[in-house]
């Protein structure tokens, strides 16, 4: 069993979807370390702790817990770094499983590094983690209210045999795709997904006047197992795109099929998180019509939705065989104008504050607004 006792009769325990944790150590009364898992890719390399949920039970009601996060470093495109948790993405954490906060009372040092949360639960149960997660099981949920109106196909099955789904609606001459969860840490792309598909439930004009394809579950098996961005044998779901490998990659594989199957798209676009920054990424071609539209895309995103960027519009530069990602692959394969938008988790200036569960629903209604009317 994953649940490891330390002083006092607290637990931790991870033994559910999307939970992860590495070493549990008592460190005194009421205080534990607790490190990163993390994850490696395909050659053992770019070791990534960007995702840590577990649950503690056994608390004493109204009397501080504290714990510190450690095994923080590792490596981003073959270079070393000190990790992804630091003092602009402290945890969240909730009391009940389902509504989620940030953790006001904590410090960083960056010396170790390690992350120190203080939590005071009214309860003898609570749960931690990097984002508010966002599991296969959330999937499903929205499934129930959004089958009204979508049709779900079965495009594959990843590498440990979970469905891979394509949701379609609409009925418009011009298709527009959206991607999410490449990365099984970036739960605040789903809930952005979920905002996404709810507005296009809402409103039936902006629903029909195009063709919606959505792929919301890039890696099901990552997000089960509490993974951060590489698949079962180590693959990246986007920087592994153009690597050839069905039985390794049948995520990328089906993806890729699908896609290029449907025969065209007006505009694509695979949301992502980050730690602190915040950008539109556009594909590496030159094409007037193409920088025009891009330019607009911008534009309105900034003007009409939450979206802060940290640098300006920018477009994908050349890259080394191998790790091609999705906005590559389609403007190689097809010429479509492909996206990548990166959403931070850190102090968001819009907000004024770091983003919630909330604030991402609401993004994603804003998102699809937006997509519609540049395209007109």
């Amino acid at each position: 069993m994953l649940i490891l006792p330390f002083a006092l009769l607290i637990s931790v325990t991870w033994s559910f979807e999307g939970g992860s944790a590495g070493r549990v150590e008592p460190v005194g009364e009421g205080h534990v370390r607790i490190g990163a898992q993390g994850q490696k890719d395909q050659d053992g390399r770019n070791r990534q702790a960007n995702w840590y949920s577990f649950r503690v039970d056994g608390a004493r009601p109204g009397q501080p817990v504290t714990i510190d996060l450690v095994d923080l470093p590792g490596e981003y495109n073959y270079q070393p770094n000190r990790g992804a948790v630091n003092a602009e993405t402290p945890a969240v954490w909730s009391e009940d499983g389902r509504s989620w906060r940030h953790v006001e009372d904590f410090t960083y040092d960056a010396g170790e590094p390690k992350m120190t949360l203080r939590i005071t639960p009214r309860g003898r149960r609570f749960w931690v983690a990097h984002t508010p997660p966002y599991t296969n099981r959330h999937l499903e949920g929205l499934w129930k209210d959004a089958r009204r109106a979508f049709r779900r196909t079965e495009i594959g099955r990843s590498v440990e045999g979970r469905p891979l789904w394509l949701w379609t609606t609409g009925t418009g001459a011009k298709t527009i795709w959206l991607m999410f969860r490449q990365h099984s840490w970036e739960t605040g792309s789903s809930w952005v997904g979920e905002g996404a598909v709810r507005e296009l439930l809402r409103n039936a004009a902006l629903r029909s006047a195009y063709t919606w394809k959505i792929l919301p579950m890039a890696d099901p098996d990552g997000v089960a197992r509490g993974g951060v961005r590489f698949n079962r044998h180590g693959f990246d779901l986007n920087r592994n795109w153009d690597v050839n490998g069905v039985a390794k990659m049948p995520e990328i594989t089906a993806q890729r099929q699908a896609i290029l199957a449907a025969g065209g798209g007006a505009l694509f676009l695979s949301l992502h998180n980050t730690e602190t920054a915040e950008y539109l990424e556009g594909p590496p071609v030159t094409e007037p019509a193409v920088r025009e539209l891009a330019g607009r895309f911008y534009e309105a995103l900034v003007a009409r939705t939450s979206f802060a960027p940290t640098r300006p519009l920018s477009f994908a530069g050349p890259v080394a065989a191998g790790r091609m990602t999705v906005i590559h692959g389609l403007t190689r394969e097809r010429a479509w104008p492909a996206f990548l938008m990166e959403q931070r988790i850190s102090r968001q200036p819009k907000y004024g504050r770091r983003p919630l569960v909330e604030d991402r629903l609401r993004f994603g209604g804003e998102l699809v607004k937006v997509m519609s009317e540049v395209l007109q």
